[in-house]
Parts: structure tokens; C-alpha cells; sequence
């Protein structure tokens, strides 16, 4: 399934990706951000499960923001597995 999540404190605005059980796939950022970060981070991740992604990516921070595009995609897959399974 196909999910779009809103960023918090970070340049690019949006992620997309696809989850199917705990496999995320196909992430997109959008609306901004460092493009060779958000290049990157969806090769690395791409068939990763949301806990991977998590323990890799969670708490990152970015210029004493408090969280990072990393950070928000650990977020976001976490929150998309949860609604998931309802």
C-alpha cells in the first residue's frame, strides 16, 4: 500500500512510499531537501523492514533540529506499519 507522510522540521516537505507487511519500498521525498541525501537514502533502504529502518535511521538529527529526513522516514514507515495492522 502506498502511503504519503507530512513532514516535521526538515527541508523536504513530504515522503511516499510503499509498505507491504513490515517491507518498505519505492520511498520518494518531495517539496525540497538536499538531493543527493534524499538520492541516497531511498536506495539504501529499499526492502528494508520498518525495524531496520528504525534502528538505523531513528534520532538522527540535522542542524539541531531535533530530526532529519532520515529521521522523519523512520517516523513515518513506523507510523504506516501501525495503522497498518488495525
Amino acid at each position: 500500500m502506498k502511503y504519503t507522510f507530512k513532514t516535521q522540521n526538515t527541508c523536504a516537505k513530504r515522503i511516499r512510499f510503499d509498505l507491504n507487511k513490515n517491507i518498505v519500498t519505492n520511498v520518494e521525498f518531495l517539496d525540497g531537501g538536499c538531493p543527493g541525501n534524499l538520492q541516497a537514502l531511498p536506495r539504501l533502504v529499499e526492502g528494508m523492514t520498518v525495524d531496520e529502518i528504525e534502528k538505523k535511521l531513528g534520532g538522527i538529527n540535522c542542524s539541531g533540529r531535533g530530526t532529519s529526513c532520515a529521521d522523519q522516514l523512520a517516523k513515518a514507515v513506523k507510523k504506516a506499519y501501525e495503522e497498518s495492522k488495525k
